[in-house]
């Protein structure tokens, strides 16, 4: 015998343990449904972890069975992340934005055993209860409330279930290739469908995302997910937390502005992350109070292209440092990251700053590539579109009670995203396949037009989609919302792109809208702005 390593599985479990073994009395803040912060540490999540895993136990559920949330960032969904995937069971993270019909097929669709819900949604709960053909146990997370009860029958009370559990309840031993958690995707086609993640694979997404170039967590770091934890796990914070020991700031229902500078300048959050809309907010109370956001060190921002004008005001006003990021449900969700290699610094500090614009590059256990209508691999040159292709040791490999053996094409799963990639492996997403605009058989990136866009100052937001034209098959279109108190007229955005963009990519034309219909996850529905607008350019 040459000799050995010891081989333990890589579990879930293990990652609460740690936190309570080398980091227990580091804090956890929770905004509550009510408001209230409460405060507690990791060996306090470990603790209630267990005892509410010996409390489902008690509930008579089996391996692999599923436990559903409808729930917000707070102390008690951490809890349950630990205590559902420790014990073995699947913790099925629910997105209480979708269609009541959408819940219900998801819920039944994932065999849920179990509901946990926050109070906001009782009514919610209350109207679909009837419909929930699975469901043998509701609980709602807080303490015994009479109202409740009388609307939801049968209903268990988190704060009592727990107190049957066993806080000595040992952690089971099992394969690490068992699922742990599943996340269905936001159904902008069709129904919602499942991505269901591995403890192995878990575990794997955490070591890559406390990399230093990934988001590198740590000790130091106070952690603010703003990414809700019922879409894609919160992006694994709560688990890249537990292994490095961050503190934790879990914000509740309150993601405005106001609400995220409090809790930013209060606690001293170091690393905040989240979606576009959600740092528009943000920053645009920033300005109007006056802060500093003097403890943000960077913000991690990801599920739609950050504009880069946005970047620049986190650098050049905060001196924050903006990660741009890119993933997928179906990657766990982290697929690339954007910092800078080292050559990069001898650059001029305008290419430097130009360069932070692009998703980046993906960590070790991601693998992408570009490919063009055939399938046949494209070169990483920087210039070349094509389909953008994954693989690796987070990415699904087929969907959740779901066969189709044509989902991978050769090993790969097709993004649906348009990308370039460059030699040292830097993706820019130039659009989505289904929002690319063909304008007179050239192509014309949307994401571009609304990133010039959205830097007016008399704008809060825009979108740009391609919409019919009699004679160029399709020309792109601005919907725009004004800036509170703003005017800007037709003219005057369709001159803000001169000198920035080629003018036959200028779009057509303006239409000003009080708001950009926004799926479950804050993304833009275009195709709803491409109905309601198909005619706007045949006239």
């Amino acid at each position: 015998m040459l000799g050995q390593m010891m081989t333990q599985p890589l579990l879930i479990s293990s990652l609460i343990d740690h936190a309570e073994r080398y980091h227990g009395q580091t804090e956890i803040i929770s905004v509550e449904t009510d408001g209230a912060v409460t405060q507690t540490n990791w060996a306090g999540i470990a603790q209630n972890a267990r005892r509410m895993a010996s409390a489902l136990m008690n509930l008579g559920l089996q391996p692999q069975d599923r436990v559903g949330t409808l729930a917000w960032n707070n102390r008690r969904h951490l809890e349950i992340y630990y205590a559902v995937s420790g014990a073995g069971f699947v913790c099925h993270t629910i997105n209480p934005r979708l269609f009541p019909e959408q819940l219900t097929y998801i819920i039944n669709h994932a065999q849920d055993r179990v509901l946990f819900f926050d109070a906001t949604f009782l009514p919610l709960v209350a109207a679909l209860q009837e419909h929930l053909t699975e469901v043998q146990h509701f609980v709602l997370m807080g303490a015994r409330d009479e109202a409740a009860l009388s609307q939801v029958p049968g209903l268990i009370f988190y704060d009592e279930l727990i107190e049957t559990g066993d806080a000595d309840y040992a952690w089971p031993s099992f394969d690490e290739n068992t699922a742990s958690s599943l996340c269905y995707t936001s159904g902008t086609t069709g129904n919602p469908k499942g991505v269901l993640y591995s403890h192995r694979s878990t575990l794997l997404h955490s070591f890559a995302s406390n990399t230093r170039d990934v988001i590198g967590y740590s000790a130091m770091d106070v952690v603010l997910p703003v990414v809700p934890m019922f879409h894609v796990n919160a992006w694994g914070s709560p688990y890249a937390s537990a292994m490095s020991g961050s503190r934790m700031v879990l914000p509740g229902p309150g993601l405005h502005g106001e609400a995220l500078v409090n809790l930013i300048d209060t606690y001293g959050v170091t690393l905040a992350m989240g979606v576009p809309t959600i740092w528009q907010g943000l920053l645009a109370h920033a300005a109007t109070c006056g802060t500093k956001l003097e403890s943000l060190n960077r913000t991690v921002i990801g599920g739609a292209a950050c504009p880069p004008s946005m970047i620049e005001t986190f650098r050049e006003t905060y001196g924050v440092d903006t990660v741009h990021a890119w993933g997928m449900s179906e990657m766990s969700p982290l697929g690339t990251t954007n910092y800078p290699m080292a050559k990069h610094l001898e650059m001029p500090i305008e290419a430097q700053h130009k360069l932070r614009e692009s998703q980046g590059r993906p960590p070790f256990g991601v693998e992408l590539k570009i490919v063009d209508d055939d399938g046949s691999d494209l070169p990483h040159d920087g210039e070349t579109q094509g389909d953008l292709m994954v693989r690796g040791h987070w990415v699904l490999d087929s969907y959740f009670h779901m066969q189709d053996d044509a989902l991978l094409q050769d090993g790969w799963f097709a993004t649906g995203d348009v990308a370039t990639l460059d030699p040292d492996g830097f993706m820019t997403i130039r659009d989505r396949s289904k929002d690319i605009i063909k304008s007179g058989g050239e192509w014309i990136s949307s994401v571009e037009l609304e990133n010039i866009a959205v830097a007016h100052p008399q704008l809060a937001t825009a979108a740009v989609v391609g919409v019919p034209h009699p004679k160029w098959d399709e020309r792109p279109l601005l919907v725009a919302v004004k800036a509170e108190g703003q005017e800007p007229t037709e003219q005057d955005l369709l001159s803000f792109f001169d000198g920035k963009i080629a003018k036959w990519q200028v779009p057509d034309k303006v239409v000003f809208v009080d708001a950009l219909p926004l799926n479950a996850t804050g993304k833009v529905l275009k195709r709803n702005l491409r109905a309601d607008f198909s005619d706007v350019l045949m006239g």
